[in-house]
């Protein structure tokens, strides 16, 4: 197996992102974006495994969960939506791939960056694959149905911006994150891994300005990129008809992927049903 390592990857003064990476730097890039609650040690699984099958896997933790990419989390204009999907693009002309076009991945957070990145920059990306977080527009449609099923399963967004959330969050060793991760599935191991990285009172703040700063959702057209969606039926915070509504804004090649009883994070809980599906989507989208 490829072995994997952490490298420190700067895109601008200031801006210092640590990354999971293996394979070499010249072979086809695979770039893995995390979402809230989780840390570049989501894809723990498939960093070394994309390596050994010949890409160039990096997995960042994205900015303020990296110490070296934290700006004040007080100064929301930092941490807009239009500043995190640029660190993704930074991060890619880093590595030496700003003139090559690359796969993207992302979950939860990092796949709302990469459903924007997929419909701004589809030139960029040889493929997409998202996990859990449907299209945009799936999603707002899903939230304004009148069961409100979708709005419920959404509620913590809307705690996450009460003035004490970060103390709540922290509060018993983050009991709150620790008992919803649990319930999803998630291994200890993965849950301890994912709170070094963000239970500390700096880096929740910065992992609440994502949420603080969002505004109002860019309203986002077809998908013009191959994309590979993974949903798990037991995710608690994405509903069905979210998810199967997806491929009505999927103008390219589409495969819905369904994975029955796995939760909201499917690279913790069944990473190897992900790797097989992750692989077989680059090897189909390689040109």
């Amino acid at each position: 197996m490829t072995e994997m390592e952490v490298r420190n990857i700067e895109t601008a003064p200031g801006l210092v992102f640590d990354a999971s990476v293996a394979g070499s730097g010249s072979a086809p890039l695979v770039l893995m974006l995390h979402g809230f609650g989780v840390s570049r040690h989501f894809w723990k699984a498939q960093v070394p495994v994309l390596g050994e099958a010949g890409y160039f896997a990096v997995a960042p933790n994205q900015r303020g969960y990296s110490a070296g990419a934290r700006p004040d989390p007080a100064n929301l204009d930092s941490y807009r939506f239009d500043k995190l999907t640029s660190d993704a693009l930074d991060l890619v002309s880093a590595v030496g791939h700003g003139d090559k076009r690359f796969h993207l991945v992302g979950h939860d957070w990092g796949a709302s960056l990469a459903w924007a990145i997929a419909f701004k920059h589809p030139e960029r990306l040889r493929s997409l694959t998202i996990l859990s977080r449907p299209h945009p527009m799936s999603f707002a449609r899903a939230l304004a149905m009148p069961d409100g099923e979708q709005k419920r399963r959404s509620g913590h967004h809307q705690a996450f911006l009460e003035p004490d959330a970060v103390p709540k969050l922290l509060a018993n060793d983050c009991a709150w994150l620790r008992s919803r991760h649990t319930k999803e599935g998630v291994p200890k191991e993965a849950i301890d891994r994912h709170l070094s990285v963000l239970g500390s009172a700096p880096a929740m703040e910065a992992a609440l300005a994502w949420y603080r700063a969002r505004g109002e959702r860019m309203p986002l057209g077809p998908i013009k990129v191959p994309t590979l969606y993974v949903w798990g039926d037991a995710d608690d915070t994405v509903g069905r008809a979210a998810a199967e509504g997806t491929g009505e804004f999927i103008d390219a090649p589409y495969r819905f992927e369904v994975l029955p009883g796995v939760g909201h994070y499917a690279a913790d809980q069944m990473p190897e049903r992900v790797n097989e599906l992750l692989l077989d989507h680059l090897r189909r989208h390689a040109a």
